[in-house]
C-alpha cells in the first residue's frame, strides 16, 4: 500500500510538472503579446494555457496546484486589460470574442475574466453579467473540473456583487436579491458536482473518492462564506429566504459528507443572532438528514456556538428566551432517538454541550442542568441496562458530564440541587462512581464548602455512598489497597466541613453521619468515625459555652456523650485496633471533666475504666503497655472531677498496672509516673493537690528496687540517673517527705556504678545526663546557702 501511494505520487507530480511547463510557456508567450498591445494573441495563448485544466489525470489536490498556477496567470492578464480599457483602447465585443474559443474549459474561465473587466469598469450591467456567467457555467458537467470553474467565478466576483436593498432602475446594476440569488445558484451547482464526485469510478475506490471530496469541499463552502460576507442581509431574509434555500440543497443531496460538512458551514459562518431565531428550522434539518451523518459533530458545534454567545453581552436574546433551552434539548433528544444506531457515547457528549449550554447560559435555572441528567439518564437506560466502565469511550463521556456542574458551581449545596445527579452517577461502574465522587469532595475541600444543614448532609452523603459502604460491582480485596485508605482520608477531611450555625442542627448532622458511616463496614471505621468523635467532642464544648442560654444543655450533652462512647465501642470491637480507642476514651474524659454538669464524674469514670479494659486486653506488646499507662497516668493527673474513692480506685490500678509490667525498666519508669498521682493530682471539691508525701517516697523506694534488679548495668544506672530526676523535682516542688541523705545515698550509688561501666556511647550520654543533674543540683546548694535553706545545703556532690 505504501509503494502504491510513493509511485501515484510520483506520476502525479510528473503529470503536474508536465502541466505547469507549458503554463509557463504559454504565459510568457501571453506577457509578451500584452506588452505589445496584442490582445487578440493574448487571448490566444491564454487560451491555450487554460487548456491544461481539461485534465483528468490529476487528482483534487494535484489539479489545486495548478489551478492556482494558471489563476495567478489570469490576474496579470485581468490587470493588463483593464488598464488598456481604462485608456479608451476599446476592443468592441471582447466578451464575444472569447466565446470562439474551441474549447468550453478556457471558453469559461476567459468569459468570466472578461465578464468581471466589464463589471468594474462599468461596461456592463453587474446583475447580467453574473447571471449570464453562472448560467454558462451550467456547461460543465465533470465534476472536478466545473468545480473549480465556479470556484473561479466565486473568487472573480468577492468585491462585485450588488450589496444594495434599493434597486436603481438607471444603472440596473442589481441589488442584494441578486447577489443572493447570484451565489445560492452558485452553491447548488457546486454541491451537486461535488456529490457527483462520489458516484464516480470504482466501489472499491470509495475511500480514495471520500478523502479527495474533503479536500476541496472549502470550495463549495466558499459561497457560504460569501453570503455572510454579506452586511445588508437580516435576519428575516436569512429566515425566509436564504436559509431554506441552503437546507433545501443540503436534505436534497442526500450525501452524508456534503450534509455534515455544509450544516457545520453554517453554524461557522452566520452570525449567533441568527442561529437563535432559526434553531427550529436547523434542528428539525438535522433530523431529515442521511443517517450516516454523524449528528453529534454538527450538533455539538451548533450548542458550542450558542453556548459561547451566552456568556456575552449579546447572549441575552439567549438568556431572555426560555422556550430555547426546552426546544433544543427535545429536539436534540428526538433526534437521537430517531438514529437507532447512534454510538452511545455520542449520544452522551451531545448532552455534555447540552450541560455547558445550560450552565453557561442559564446560570439561575438548577432546573436545566437537571433536566440535561434526566434525558441522559433515559436516554442510556433505552440503550443499555448495564454499567458503563470508566475508562471506556461512553465512560469518559458521563464523568465528563458530571464533572462540568462541580467545576462551574463550585459549590457542592448547589449541586445537590440537581435530583438527577446520582442517577446518572449510577450508571458509571464502581470506579467510576468513585472517580466522580472524590471530584465533588476535593470541590469542597479546595472551596470550604461547609454543610449547614442536616439535609443537606442526608443528600450529601447519599450522593457519596459509593465511597461510605461496600457495593456489590466493588473489585475483591478492594478495602486493602493503597487507593482504598485515600479515598477514606478524604471522607475524614470532608467530616470536617460538617459545621452547621446551631448546635442542635449540627447534632443532627452527626447522627445522620453516624447512619451513614456506621454501614460502611470495620474496613472504614478507623477513618470515618474517627472525625465524627472529634466533631462530637467540638459540640460539647460548643453546649457548655452556651449553658447559660440552654437550660437543656445537660441532657445534651449527656446524648452527644452516649453518642461518643457508642462509636468509640464500635471502633474498639471491630477493628481491635487498641491504640487509637484507648487514646479517644482518654480525651473524651478530659472533656466530659471540663464539662461542669453532674454526672460528669460517673461518666468519665466510664471513659477511664474503659481505657484500662483497652489496656488489660487489648495490649500486648511490653513497649506499648508502658506507652498506655503513661497517658493513662497523665489523663487521671489532669482529672478532676472524681471523689476521693473513685480517685483512689483509679490511681491504684495505675499503680498496679505498672508494677506488673514484665520489662524491669518498664516498671520502673511506669511506677515513677504514678508517683506523680500522688502528688498532683487533685480531687473533686478541693482546692489544692493531694501532695501525699508518704506515698510519693514510697513509689520512689519501688522504683529504686525494681533498677535495682535490672540485670544490665548500662541500664540500671540509666535507671538510677532517671529516679533521681523525679526525687528532686519533688524535693523542689516542697516534699518533705524526701530528705537530703536519700538524695546523697543514690548520688553515691550512681557514681559507684559509672565507674564500673566499659566505655561507650550508651555509658557517655548516660554520664552526660547524671552531670547535668548533679550540675542543677550544685546551683540548687549554692542558692540553699545563700538562703538558709537546708533543704539542698547538706548535698553531697
Amino acid at each position: 500500500m505504501v509503494r502504491e501511494e510513493i509511485s501515484d505520487d510520483t506520476m502525479q507530480n510528473k503529470i503536474l510538472d508536465d502541466s505547469v511547463r507549458r503554463v509557463k510557456i504559454e504565459s510568457n508567450e501571453m506577457k509578451k503579446c500584452l506588452d505589445k498591445c496584442e490582445i487578440i494573441d493574448a487571448l490566444k495563448h491564454a487560451s491555450v494555457m487554460l487548456e491544461e485544466l481539461k485534465t483528468s489525470a490529476l487528482t483534487p489536490q494535484y489539479y489545486y496546484k495548478l489551478y492556482i498556477d494558471i489563476t495567478k496567470e489570469l490576474q496579470l492578464l485581468d490587470l493588463t486589460l483593464t488598464e488598456e480599457l481604462q485608456k479608451k483602447n476599446k476592443i468592441n465585443d471582447l466578451y464575444e470574442v472569447v466565446q470562439y474559443a474551441n474549447s468550453i474549459i478556457p471558453r469559461l474561465y476567459l468569459l468570466i475574466t472578461i465578464g468581471i473587466i466589464y463589471i468594474k469598469l462599468g461596461e456592463a450591467s453587474a446583475k447580467e453579467m453574473l447571471k449570464d456567467m453562472v448560467e454558462m457555467c451550467r456547461g460543465v458537467q465533470h465534476p472536478l473540473r466545473g468545480l473549480f470553474l465556479r470556484s473561479y467565478l466565486l473568487q472573480c466576483t468577492k468585491n462585485l456583487l450588488p450589496n444594495s436593498t434599493i434597486s436603481n432602475e438607471k444603472e440596473d446594476n442589481g441589488t442584494l436579491q441578486d447577489s443572493v440569488e447570484f451565489i445560492l445558484s452558485n452553491f447548488a451547482e457546486m454541491n451537486k458536482l461535488w456529490v457527483r464526485m462520489q458516484h464516480q469510478g470504482q466501489s472499491r475506490d470509495r475511500e480514495q473518492r471520500e478523502k479527495e471530496r474533503r479536500e476541496i469541499q472549502v470550495l463549495v463552502g466558499t459561497n457560504l462564506v460569501r453570503l455572510a460576507q454579506l452586511e445588508t442581509i437580516d435576519v428575516d431574509m436569512y429566515k425566509k429566504y436564504i436559509l431554506p434555500k441552503i437546507l433545501e440543497q443540503v436534505v436534497c443531496c442526500r450525501d452524508a459528507i456534503a450534509q455534515e460538512y455544509l450544516m457545520e458551514c453554517l453554524i461557522d459562518v452566520f452570525p449567533d443572532e441568527f442561529h437563535v431565531r432559526c434553531l427550529n428550522i436547523f434542528l428539525k434539518t438535522c433530523a431529515d438528514m442521511n443517517q450516516m451523518v454523524n449528528i453529534r459533530n454538527v450538533l455539538v458545534t451548533l450548542i458550542e456556538r450558542l453556548s459561547s454567545l451566552g456568556v456575552t453581552e449579546e447572549g441575552r436574546i439567549i438568556q431572555e428566551d426560555a422556550n430555547l433551552f426546552d426546544v433544543l434539548s427535545d429536539e436534540i433528544a428526538s433526534i437521537v432517538q430517531s438514529r437507532v444506531d447512534m454510538p452511545t457515547e455520542s449520544v452522551v457528549a451531545l448532552q455534555v454541550s447540552m450541560m455547558d449550554f445550560a450552565l453557561k447560559c442559564y446560570q439561575k435555572r438548577c432546573d436545566y442542568a437537571d433536566k440535561v441528567l434526566q434525558v441522559t439518564c433515559s436516554l442510556l437506560q433505552c440503550k443499555s441496562q448495564q454499567k458503563f466502565a470508566y475508562n471506556s469511550p461512553v465512560g469518559k463521556e458521563l464523568i465528563k458530564l458530571l464533572r462540568l456542574p462541580v467545576d462551574f458551581y463550585n459549590n457542592a449545596m448547589q449541586l445537590l440541587l440537581l435530583k438527577n445527579y446520582p442517577l446518572v452517577l449510577s450508571l458509571l461502574d464502581h470506579r467510576g462512581r468513585i472517580k466522580c465522587s472524590c471530584q465533588v469532595v476535593y470541590n469542597m475541600l479546595e472551596q470550604r464548602t461547609f454543610v449547614k444543614t442536616a439535609e443537606q448532609a442526608e443528600m450529601l452523603l447519599n450522593l457519596l455512598q459509593t465511597l461510605l459502604k461496600d457495593e456489590p460491582d466493588q473489585p475483591k480485596d478492594y478495602e486493602i489497597t493503597e487507593e482504598f485508605a485515600e479515598e477514606q482520608i478524604l471522607i475524614s477531611r470532608l467530616i470536617h466541613l460538617f459545621s452547621a450555625d446551631s448546635s442542635d442542627v449540627q447534632y443532627d448532622i452527626l447522627m445522620s453521619c453516624k447512619s451513614y458511616f456506621t454501614a460502611g463496614g470495620a474496613h472504614r471505621y478507623r477513618y470515618t468515625l474517627v472525625p465524627v468523635v472529634f466533631s462530637a467532642f467540638d459540640l460539647v464544648r460548643k453546649y457548655s459555652d452556651v449553658q447559660d442560654q440552654d437550660n437543656d444543655w445537660q441532657n445534651k450533652v449527656e446524648k452527644l456523650i452516649k453518642l461518643i462512647h457508642q462509636l468509640l465501642s464500635l471502633l474498639m470491637s471491630q477493628t481491635r485496633a487498641a491504640h487509637l480507642p484507648i487514646r479517644l476514651y482518654l480525651q473524651g474524659a478530659l472533656l466530659i471533666n471540663s464539662v461542669p454538669m453532674e454526672k460528669r464524674s460517673l461518666q468519665a469514670y466510664e471513659f477511664m475504666a474503659q481505657a484500662f479494659a483497652i489496656y488489660e486486653e487489648e495490649i500486648s506488646v511490653s513497649k506499648e503497655k508502658l506507652a498506655a499507662i503513661i497517658l493513662i497516668a497523665g489523663t487521671l493527673q489532669r482529672m478532676t472531677c472524681f471523689g476521693e474513692d473513685d480517685h483512689e480506685r483509679l490511681r491504684d490500678q495505675c499503680r498496679l498496672a505498672a508494677s506488673k509490667l514484665i520489662s524491669k525498666s518498664s516498671q520502673c519508669r511506669a511506677v515513677a509516673t504514678c508517683a506523680h498521682l500522688f502528688w498532683s493530682s487533685r480531687i473533686a471539691d478541693r482546692d489544692q493537690p493531694m501532695h501525699d508525701g508518704e506515698q510519693v517516697v514510697n513509689c520512689l523506694k519501688k522504683c529504686l528496687q525494681i533498677a535495682s534488679q535490672c540485670m544490665d548495668p548500662c541500664a540500671q544506672v540509666q535507671l538510677f540517673t532517671e529516679i533521681l530526676d523525679h526525687y528532686v523535682y519533688f524535693a523542689e516542688d516542697g516534699c518533705k517527705e524526701i530528705v537530703t541523705h536519700q538524695l546523697n545515698e543514690l548520688i553515691a550509688k550512681i557514681r559507684e556504678t559509672l565507674l564500673q561501666l566499659e566505655p561507650s556511647s550508651d555509658s557517655e550520654q548516660i554520664q552526660k545526663h547524671f552531670n547535668n543533674s548533679v550540675e542543677h543540683l550544685r546551683e540548687k546548694a549554692v542558692a540553699a546557702k545563700v538562703s538558709g535553706s537546708i533543704a539542698f545545703a547538706e548535698l553531697v556532690l
